[in-house]
């Protein structure tokens, strides 16, 4: 599985400008809210779903202060029932740990088979707060930023509203 210096180094090398910002672990947005992170800018909600057979796998982002009604999420992706994947799948599938659900994991996806979910919302936001693979940092990256990072993988991105 791919390090934080080789999701970094990927950041650079596609020309994506992006910051670091090393910290506590956190595992909950009011974690988060508590070291002042999201007066700096948006720090994204992260889910990574099943659905009933567990053939398809959604990697959801969303804004912090929006609740995942997963029976609507299910719907606007026209997916079978939806549900939280094992730690072993999220291990298997992206490379990462509980607590640490990133889309930058999408790094060691390599048979593409992880579907990256955008909030609509999140749309041309200038500045989103994502884990580099780890829930001890935050990069600051652009939307733009990190649909190219993404896209650069090969991975189906779609956007919904949440």
């Amino acid at each position: 599985m791919k390090s934080r210096g080789e999701i970094l180094t990927t950041l650079s090398e596609l020309d994506i400008p992006h910051e670091i910002v090393e910290h506590q672990a956190v595992y909950t947005v009011d974690e988060v809210v508590q070291l002042g992170l999201m007066e700096v800018g948006l720090v994204c909600k992260n889910l990574f779903l099943r659905d009933a057979k567990g053939k398809s796998h959604y990697l959801i982002v969303l804004s912090p202060d929006k609740k995942a009604d997963l029976k609507n999420i299910q719907l606007n992706l026209d997916s079978t029932k939806l549900g939280f994947a094992s730690e072993e799948r999220l291990q298997s599938f992206l490379g990462l740990k509980k607590g640490a659900v990133t889309p930058l994991g999408i790094i060691n996806d390599e048979n593409h088979s992880v579907t990256v979910v955008f909030d609509q919302d999140l749309l041309g936001k200038e500045k989103l707060g994502v884990h580099p693979e780890d829930n001890t940092a935050t990069v600051w990256i652009s939307f733009d930023g990190l649909r190219k990072y993404i896209s650069h993988f090969g991975n189906e991105i779609r956007y919904i509203e949440i």
